[in-house]
């Protein structure tokens, strides 16, 4: 409308999967967030992430949804599931309620956290936790049995 150009044609506008995303301090969103990127929330999040990279919440960030992705810091207020591939840490004031599933986790003393967690290993971590895996044996032994 006010460019002859289209976004194709400007130089330095193609996607990256690089990229981090910031929702600052002050900002409120409503809805889900997916990014191939780093992403950080300092502000507040209503609704769920779901990332291929790292997921950062500050202190002051406030997300009422799940959160996924490749790793986790949290060090503000997430009230619902994290599932995490690799290292999910909960850092020293943060408010975890929900469940927790990771390949790996690290919650500092003045961190809180109310739910369910869930270790999952690298053998599964894409598409089962631990406890679905034992389910199925569970089930393939009563089968056989």
């Amino acid at each position: 409308m006010f460019n002859s150009k289209s976004k194709s044609d400007l130089p330095g506008e193609t996607p990256t999967g690089n990229s981090a995303s910031l929702i600052g301090a002050g900002t409120s969103l409503k809805g889900d967030i997916t990014s191939n990127g780093d992403l950080r929330i300092d502000g507040t999040l209503v609704g769920n992430i779901h990332c291929a990279a790292k997921v950062i919440i500050g202190s002051n960030g406030v997300v009422e949804g799940d959160v996924s992705g490749q790793q986790a810091d949290i060090m503000g207020k997430v009230t619902g599931t994290i599932k995490v591939k690799d290292l999910l840490q909960l850092k020293g004031g943060s408010q975890v309620d929900g469940n927790l599933s990771a390949a790996k986790l690290q919650i500092e003393p003045s961190a809180t956290f109310n739910g369910e967690c869930h270790m999952i290993t690298s053998a599964v971590a894409s598409s089962k936790t631990t406890a679905e895996a034992k389910k199925e044996v569970s089930r393939a032994e009563l089968v056989t049995s």
